[in-house]
């Protein structure tokens, strides 16, 4: 293990004028842990891969200035030592994983070191047992689901023994009880083994109370530099960017209060000293908006699915039995554990998978009897990588592309969305050279300018910030708002909170609960948003930043009127 220090870093991937990194002078000592947040394009991954050596070895490029491990200059050590002191795992496992099983994956690294026979098998055992791939050893990587292979990519790096840990995002994947899982043997390898820890993560509010220290990225260079629990690290957040809050600390900045919260136990802390002599029992009363109302038909079926049963070849069932029923106007937020089944879901209902039992009928005809082409005009797709859908030399060609496959007309629209996405930028740049942010928002909006009947997103969350994250789901409201249907899935529970109207709970292959996301997520133990469990018998229906700011103004009216009462 070493310390690191960087010193006057500035890096040009290449072919580019613009640098990615710019000037960054930075140590961070042997066994913190260190979270990088930023916004898309800002550099953070970047950073990493400089860290690791992958830029310029493996990216090419120009770099400028030295990092060091201890007094050792990365530049000077062979790719068989750096990686014996530096794992990485990138935010895509797909460009990490090149083995067909899961055991052959977790072993490759190990055997590259060449390390004797019982002590792999040892560390495979380790590895597999603690990230929950025991009972996945022989399976097939390409047949895991994207938050498993998440979890293999991880326990491949993990397994070398790396005293410095970078990592991409590594929870962008998975499911709300695997997330606190993983984080919780990464904050174990920080504590108990002393490995430093350096993770970019968009969620702060799954982590940021692990970190010692928080680095801000802006613009390829370090614009904050915080440390756990101090002054300064108060005052930023009391002044930070909507792009760099958490929900909690937004709440109450957004209601007035001094004091930020992190975590909920701090949060109810907080209300509860207002409240003290509150009854048991007792809630604050507060009064919702009404929704606003579609332009739709709600009642008007858009897909019936019925009895829908589907397996992969050689591998048991992957959906058992599903009936469900989409509306027009409907917005479905679909949650569950990784491999419950949902991406196999929406591929059932765009027609890439025909169903093995049962039926599925979009707009009144049977999914087996349309092609690919067919379904393309009224249900858009958009997958988990959105490196999947960009081919094409430009931004601007891979939007056209669509309009011009699907024969549409060219009305406008694609401006509207190339805005509303943050798009306009980079029209004329290679979509791979963008981050993975904003390759996110390119795809999206490939599939957005068809104006679909029916839209089905795949984590379409993963890579963005916060304030990118209120844009698109604020676009997804009005696209819902005009007429399309959507169904998304997504790990991202508080942004299912905040903007789907029903939530749909897959397990082992079933639907186990469809409802309104006040009926499913107010009272559960995971998969429940922070503002949820901050209100837990405090407040009823109080799952969204809105709700949560009308509670806390309530309580705070309430509290003035119990002062003037007593005067």
């Amino acid at each position: 293990m070493a310390d690191i220090k960087i010193q006057d870093l500035t890096y040009y991937y290449p072919e580019t004028n613009k640098p990615a990194l710019k000037k960054i002078n930075l140590e961070i000592i042997e066994g913190q842990f260190v979270i990088i947040v930023g916004n898309s394009g800002s550099g953070k991954s970047t950073l990493l891969r400089t860290i690791s050596g992958l830029a310029p070895g493996f990216y090419n490029g120009t770099l400028m200035g030295k990092i060091f491990l201890d007094d050792a200059e990365t530049a000077q050590l062979s790719r068989y030592e750096l990686v014996q002191e530096v794992g990485i795992v990138f935010q895509n496992p797909e460009s990490q994983l090149v083995m067909m099983n899961v055991e052959q994956e977790i072993a490759f690294g190990l055997e590259n070191l060449g390390l004797p026979y019982k002590l792999m098998k040892r560390r495979v055992m380790e590895m597999s047992s603690s990230l929950g791939l025991s009972a996945h050893l022989d399976s097939y990587v390409a047949e895991l689901s994207g938050g498993q292979k998440q979890k293999v990519a991880l326990a491949g790096v993990l397994a070398m023994h790396p005293g410095i840990l970078l990592l991409d995002e590594p929870t962008s994947q998975l499911d709300p009880v695997a997330a606190e899982e993983l984080l919780n043997i990464i904050r174990r390898l920080n504590e108990d083994n002393g490995t430093t820890i350096i993770m970019i993560e968009q969620r702060l509010e799954r982590c940021c109370h692990l970190a010692d220290r928080i680095l801000v990225m802006e613009n390829g260079g370090i614009s904050a530099d915080l440390k756990a629990g101090t002054r300064a690290n108060r005052l930023w957040l009391q002044k930070a960017p909507a792009a760099y809050l958490p929900p909690l600390p937004r709440l109450f900045a957004s209601a007035g209060y001094e004091e930020l919260p992190l975590t909920v136990k701090q949060g109810r802390q907080l209300i509860k000293s207002y409240i003290p002599d509150r009854k048991a029992g007792s809630k604050i009363n507060w009064y919702p908006d009404e929704p606003p109302v579609s332009g739709v038909d709600p009642r008007k079926d858009l897909v019936d699915i019925r009895n829908l049963w589907f397996s992969y070849p050689n591998t048991g069932e992957a959906l058992k039995n599903i009936n469900l029923k989409i509306r027009e106007g409907d917005f479905i937020a679909v949650l569950g554990e990784n491999g419950a089944g949902k991406t196999t879901l929406l591929k059932n209902i765009n027609g890439l998978l025909k169903p093995s039992r049962g039926s599925i009928q979009v707009a009144g005809k049977d999914t087996r009897e349309l092609t690919i082409e067919e379904m393309a005009l009224s249900v858009a797709y958009l997958s988990q990588d959105p490196n999947d859908y960009l081919f094409l030399p430009s931004v601007r060609e891979e939007i056209d592309f669509t309009i011009k496959n699907l024969k549409l007309s060219e009305d406008g629209y694609s401006e509207e969305i190339i805005r509303d996405l943050k798009l306009d930028g980079y029209i004329q740049c290679n979509p791979r050279d963008l981050s993975a942010g904003e390759r996110q928002r390119v795809a999206l909006a490939s599939v957005l300018v068809s104006k679909p009947r029916l839209l089905l997103l795949d984590e379409p969350t993963r890579g963005l910030d916060y304030q990118l994250k209120e844009q698109l789901g604020k676009l997804l409201q009005e696209i819902n708002q005009q007429g399309t249907a959507v169904m998304m899935v997504t790990h991202d529970v508080d942004f299912a909170a905040e903007y789907a109207q029903d939530i749909c709970l897959m397990f082992d292959g079933g639907v186990i609960e469809r409802g309104s996301k006040y009926e499913v997520l107010q009272h559960s133990t995971f998969y429940s948003p922070q503002i949820g469990k901050l209100f837990n018998n405090i407040a009823d229906d109080a799952i969204t930043v809105d709700e949560g700011v009308k509670v806390l103004l309530e309580l705070t009216r309430s509290i003035n009127n119990e002062k003037v009462s007593a005067l």
